[in-house]
């Protein structure tokens, strides 16, 4: 153990050495952190003699993935996640010599359910609603069908008699993760799909897996891209829903309207109370072997979790994210270098 341990400190200091040949920060990630990112970027250029960070989208699972294929210049240095960083990614890390990650969270943000503000008045939602729109199969009169439903009325008469149509967020997005589990998932239960999917022979697993399951026949589309595909879809399709990060929206209210979910709007307000049930916290996730090698890494970092960024008064709130009431702990875990294992 202790050969192969000094092997892996090795290699790390050998790869983090030749990372100095890059100047600047590399970060790469969610779609949904991207917007806080890129103004905490250009404001760090402007304002410290450092260059102006790198960041990239792609998604929360993408961003994970490129962030744990090593140490050195070649690799990022940040991931920007919507979601926690999952077991089998800090395993995938850890095999190639990715050991020591710091893990910050930013704030917290909502997943918002939104329309062409000229369209349909889809103004409230409940979780059962997007199951009974989405899922492949749905209880109907007490048994579980192939879902039939092509309409929002079909199962709500208070929904418009508008076909189905929903771009949700692809698989490699952390959003896609908290839809499921917070929407999809919940409605699932809340219809009785998941207990008749056990009282057909399945398992609890095997029925919580099911219940994930989107429809494969054009009526749920997922968007691998960034909200702005998601937008031009909604654009292009007059009945369409979209799935979007509150920041997205309130910055597109001028062709986006948003719909309640179990009759509550998504706000700064309401997601900070507690009160929207749709909503996660964001992360970035910082390479610690590259603090020190790759100019300006630390300082960004802390940069970033300030009181004058991050805090309720700063401007990633004016662009739509939940200041986090623990940001206090999360700037001593930047400015410490505190690792997740550490903090075990």
């Amino acid at each position: 153990m202790n050969i192969k341990l000094t092997a892996s400190v090795l290699a790390i200091a050998a790869a983090a050495t030749s990372a100095a040949a890059r100047d600047n920060v590399q970060v790469a990630g969610s779609s949904t952190v991207l917007p806080y990112a890129s103004i905490v970027a250009e404001a760090f250029g402007e304002n410290f003699d450092f260059p102006t960070p790198v960041v990239e989208s792609g998604g929360s699972s993408a961003g994970l993935k490129r962030f744990c294929q090593g140490v050195g210049e070649e690799h990022t240095d940040i991931a920007n996640a919507s979601r926690a960083i999952r077991e089998k990614e800090i395993a995938a890390c850890a095999e190639n010599g990715v050991t020591d990650i710091i893990e910050v969270r930013i704030g917290y943000d909502g997943i918002v359910f939104a329309s062409q503000l000229d369209g349909p008045a889809y103004t409230a939602f409940t979780p059962s609603d997007l199951f009974n729109a989405l899922a492949p199969k749905v209880v109907v009169d007490g048994e579980l069908v192939d879902n039939p439903y092509t309409q929002w009325a079909d199962f709500n008469a208070d929904l418009p008699a508008e076909d189905i149509l929903a771009f949700i967020p692809g698989t490699k997005h952390g959003t896609r993760e908290v839809f499921e589990e917070k929407v999809i998932a919940a409605g699932c239960e809340a219809t009785g799909a998941m207990e008749a999917m056990i009282a057909s022979g399945m398992s609890e697993d095997d029925a919580e897996d099911a219940c994930l399951a989107v429809r494969t026949d054009g009526k749920s589309v997922d968007i691998d891209g960034d909200y702005t595909e998601t937008l031009a879809s909604i654009e292009a399709n007059t009945n369409a829903i979209g799935v979007f990060g509150l920041a997205f929206y309130e910055n597109n209210t001028d062709t986006l309207k948003v719909a309640t979910m179990d009759g509550v709007e998504p706000t700064t307000e309401t997601i900070a109370a507690g009160d929207y049930p749709v909503s996660r916290p964001l992360y970035f996730y910082i390479k610690k072997a590259h603090i020190g090698v790759i100019p300006g890494l630390k300082e960004y970092a802390t940069f970033f979790v300030s009181d004058e960024i991050a805090g309720p008064d700063g401007p990633l709130s004016e662009y739509g994210l939940v200041s986090d009431p623990e940001l206090a702990q999360t700037q001593g875990i930047v400015a410490d270098e505190v690792t997740m294992n550490e903090g075990m």
